[in-house]
């Protein structure tokens, strides 16, 4: 029997470990919708005068497909997680810098997975508002 997404540790999903992790809880999967959520903490390294930085922005989004992919091999394909690169951002806009104290909800849609990369188009949300959007390139290391 496998776990409910609520009992899983994010931890065991990714290949990023503290202080760079940029997600907390997997709170939705399937093979072509995934999403996160990600409370935003005033010790987060990418925090600055009580603001997130864009790049972080990013790498939740990078780090979203992380957590779908370790989930997919962990309970789906019942195997290691594997690594990902950023391979590309494209149309990437961030409408919002998210505070400390801020929750995130990023949902990734699977637009191609083919050969070792997928492709998605993601939407990062403070409630209901749209606060960052784009498209993002994810090649796995085959190794």
């Amino acid at each position: 029997m496998s776990k409910s997404l609520e009992e899983i540790d994010i931890h065991e999903l990714l290949p990023q470990q503290e202080p760079f992790v940029m997600v907390d809880k997997l709170t939705s999967f399937d093979m072509k919708t995934t999403t996160t959520n990600f409370t935003i903490r005033e010790d987060n390294l990418f925090v600055e005068e009580g603001r997130l930085d864009t790049c972080a922005l990013a790498e939740n989004i990078a780090q979203t497909c992380a957590a779908r992919l370790g989930y997919y091999n962990k309970y789906v394909l019942k195997r290691g997680i594997q690594v990902g690169f950023i391979g590309a951002i494209r149309a990437f806009k961030v409408y919002v810098q998210p505070c400390v104290g801020d929750h995130l909800d990023t949902t990734i849609n699977v637009l191609q997975d083919i050969m070792g990369i997928t492709l998605v188009d993601a939407i990062v949300k403070r409630g209901e508002e749209v606060i960052a959007e784009g498209e993002m390139k994810i090649a796995l290391n085959n190794e």
